[in-house]
């Protein structure tokens, strides 16, 4: 858990970005390999400069050998295991976003909370953007695992039918695994699919290959603060207010 400089003397709330193996997040004595994101160092320093609104990060800890199940959306029978993403999202929204909310001073809106992830947890992301499009406004899906099930993922867009197009983050490295090109392969289908189901690059969807990077916790801490940068930009003392103000209202309204 992540929250910005001066939180505890101030009474500012903060947008929140819920991110899916926590324990490659802050900690190289807990991340793979040794090799955490810095994700708290990144974004203290980013907070310091001023370049984005300061953010509050919720870092969930997957649970192991049922990581995949949990992250997938789809069972693959000839792997037998998988299917469990959709219960994986619900978890997010009914437990662990409810808790962040009452314990913490969040901006609750889903303008104001994304969620995030690379490899698996960048699909499982992915599928909680689209299942709970009116929670997570924005999504962070870094080197996203397409290819799981046969890119049963692009079969799910296909079918979405919300009316939303909330913001995603789509971005892979040049360089990922032993078929590089086949991953960027992947990702193209997957951006092809969401503009076909109607979202829009720059308005709702920001795509990168990243020239060189590999599948690796140390070439997504290298970007980790570009995808701040876009999540959580830096906005006007007007729109802020605006904002809040909007925020309070909400939550009278539904006393």
């Amino acid at each position: 858990m992540y929250v910005p400089p001066g939180y505890a003397q101030a009474k500012t709330r903060h947008p929140v970005l819920y991110l899916q193996d926590g324990q490659n997040l802050f900690d190289p004595a807990t991340a793979f390999g040794g090799q955490d994101w810095r994700a708290d160092i990144t974004a203290d320093e980013m907070v310091e400069r001023g370049e984005i609104e300061p953010p509050i990060l919720v870092g969930i800890y997957n649970t192991g050998e049922r990581r995949i199940s949990e992250y997938t959306p789809t069972r693959d029978n000839r792997r037998r295991r998988g299917g469990k993403a959709d219960r994986y999202a619900e978890m997010l929204v009914r437990e662990i976003k409810p808790f962040v909310d009452h314990e913490y001073r969040t901006l609750k809106a889903a303008t104001h909370t994304a969620v995030g992830g690379s490899s698996l947890g960048g699909l499982v992301s992915l599928i909680a953007v689209l299942e709970y499009p009116r929670v997570f406004g924005r999504g962070a899906i870094l080197s996203p695992s397409v290819w799981w099930d046969n890119r049963s993922v692009l079969r799910i867009i296909e079918r979405y039918r919300s009316k939303l197009r909330p913001s995603l983050w789509l971005d892979v490295g040049t360089c990922e695994g032993d078929s590089p090109a086949q991953i960027v392969d992947d990702l193209r289908a997957l951006r092809q699919t969401l503009v076909a189901r109607g979202w829009r690059d720059p308005e709702t969807l920001a795509y990168y290959e990243i020239q060189g990077g590999t599948h690796s916790e140390a070439a997504w801490s290298a970007r980790f603060g570009a995808v701040l940068a876009w999540l959580f930009p830096k906005r006007k003392g007007v729109e802020l207010q605006a904002e809040l103000q909007a925020t309070k209202s909400a939550a009278l309204s539904s006393r």
